[in-house]
């Protein structure tokens, strides 16, 4: 097999994978979610409980005890899956309505692994000042907010105001819910390999959301050298063109103090974290320090191709679901909100994050392997796992 970037690969994806254009768009066909009702109305006693007459009597109550719209209206355990369309997948700048099928399918994710009821909600503006301003008029509405797709460097910045503006969880997933499932398999990763996580150095090719995002959750848990790169060469503070985010970042990472690019950056390096959807060529990853990681995450092709990438390296995980070690966000974000709104958290927290992430890596248990350094995320016990940790985090805190 060639790949496309010209690589000959011993393997192929699992042909029980591949999908064909009629079949995925008949999957789609008519939007993905349906709302269902909790109990019938087929009754004309049934309908004058669940509407008029019966339901003025509970709006009355709400309008004189505001808490009580948690008990009797799905709004405390709802989740806006929110978007400005301007970083979908690897898509880019799509807009709004071409981002809504990424936003039901994310919806319909909250429902099957973190049995919460969710909305799509895409905003045609991505003006920060109107996209917090929408979620604030909007907050009756829902008990949670989970950002998506929006492009960096505005999400650091709208997820910032946002949380500041709400008093309900809110996370953007691209950024955290990467990070957190990146610990998990570094903890996977670190424990199969018999390794100490802050003794790794560790490179991410990547600063944008997922790439800030997971360097801050390893530095976090332990990991003290990490360098970051973006697209113009490795992140240091001599560098006079970062932005707010990459300059303060640039403080805290790097602390051989490199200059250049991917070549000097993997040079001797320990993890390969990539979050950009770049290519890096066979012989850098070659340079890296023996019995190396390789987390080749960018959707749908790798920045190396793993078969290409375990010739080198001792662990090789992908955002793929047709290679081993499928790094999925999927493991995380459903179980984080699951769990943060039994605990009736006003907020999510780092602390409830880095449990996120412990609890991944627990449900890997006795089967920890090179290949199997976290759940599949099929797997039905992440979520529960995943909710309790982070409940009991919430709970701690």
């Amino acid at each position: 097999m060639i790949d496309p970037r010209g690589m000959t690969v011993s393997a192929v994806p699992d042909p029980g994978l591949i999908v064909d254009d009629e079949e995925i768009f008949q999957a789609h066909l008519g939007g993905k979610l349906s709302v269902e009702l909790k109990t019938p109305l087929d009754t004309q006693r049934a309908l004058s409980i669940a509407y008029t007459p019966g339901v003025a009597q509970v709006c009355r109550a709400i309008a004189s005890d505001r808490a009580l719209a948690a008990r009797y209206t799905w709004a405390h355990r709802l989740v806006a899956v929110v978007s400005d369309g301007s970083a979908v997948l690897g898509l880019g700048d799509i807009g709004a309505a071409a981002s809504l099928p990424v936003m039901e399918g994310k919806s319909a994710l909250f429902k099957a692994f973190g049995g919460l009821d969710s909305i799509p909600i895409v905003l045609n503006t991505q003006d920060p000042d109107e996209i917090v301003e929408t979620l604030v008029r909007l907050r009756p509405t829902f008990g949670a907010v989970a950002l998506e797709d929006i492009s960096a460097p505005r999400c650091f910045e709208i997820e910032r105001r946002v949380i500041e503006a709400l008093d309900c969880p809110v996370m953007h997933d691209d950024q955290h819910g990467t990070a957190i499932v990146v610990l998990a398999a570094l903890l996977g990763a670190s424990a199969a390999l018999g390794r100490d996580i802050s003794t790794l150095k560790m490179v991410v090719s990547g600063a944008g959301a997922a790439g800030v995002a997971c360097a801050n959750i390893v530095m976090a848990s332990g990991l003290k050298d990490v360098t970051v790169l973006d697209s113009r060469g490795i992140v240091h503070s001599g560098r006079a063109d970062l932005n707010s985010v990459k300059a303060e970042l640039a403080l805290r990472t790097n602390p051989e103090g490199r200059t250049g690019g991917i070549a000097e950056a993997l040079d001797g390096a320990d993890v390969f974290l990539g979050v950009s959807a770049g290519v890096v060529p066979e012989d850098l990853i070659a340079t890296m320090a023996p019995g190396g990681v390789v987390f080749a995450l960018s959707n749908p092709d790798p920045e190396i191709h793993p078969e290409v990438a375990k010739r080198h390296a001792a662990i090789v995980a992908t955002g793929r679901s047709d290679f081993p070690n499928q790094i999925n966000n999927v493991l995380a974000f459903p179980g984080v909100f699951r769990g943060a709104l039994d605990a009736g958290a006003r907020r999510i927290t780092e602390r409830m994050k880095v449990a996120a992430a412990e609890a991944i890596f627990s449900v890997v248990g006795e089967d920890l392997a090179a290949d199997h350094i976290v759940p599949s995320p099929l797997d039905p016990r992440v979520g529960p796992a995943v909710a309790a940790a982070v409940a009991a985090a919430a709970g701690e805190e």
